[in-house]
């Protein structure tokens, strides 16, 4: 198995103050202990350093986390997909290139908090909804 993690889930997991820490903090360990697969994209490192408040602690997380996570680049044929989906479809063209990434690297599930997620082809779950699955 090979989950995609979005944006909003490694936030939630650098930040402690955040609302969903405690449900990140568990999926990580989950994730880890089970040795499962983990991957994000590449631009989601300067994204997640420039949103995120204490820069030396996503420094820290990187460090961490760089060769034991899968860090996707998007290339010239993800890049050109989405932007065709995002125009067509009016969708958001980070979700997509995000989504489109995770399926071209035959990602199993993309878990997201978002309410509403473009679906490109392969499950898109929530923390709770992952859980379900992996311990019914």
């Amino acid at each position: 198995m090979r989950v995609f993690l979005d944006t909003n889930i490694i936030i939630d997991f650098i930040e402690q103050t955040r609302s969903n820490y405690n449900k990140a903090a568990k999926l990580v360990k989950y994730l880890s202990d089970n040795k499962i697969e983990t991957a994000m994209s590449e631009d989601m490192l300067t994204t997640i350093f420039y949103i995120s408040k204490d820069k030396k602690k996503v420094l820290e997380f990187f460090k961490a986390i760089i060769n034991k996570w899968l860090v996707l680049p998007y290339g010239a044929n993800v890049i050109r997909k989405s932007i065709e989906i995002a125009y067509d479809n009016e969708l958001d063209l980070e979700d997509v290139l995000q989504c489109v990434c995770a399926k071209e690297n035959r990602c199993s599930y993309f878990i997201t908090s978002d309410k509403k997620f473009f679906t490109c082809g392969i499950d898109i779950v929530t923390y709770d909804e992952f859980f379900d699955i992996v311990s019914p």
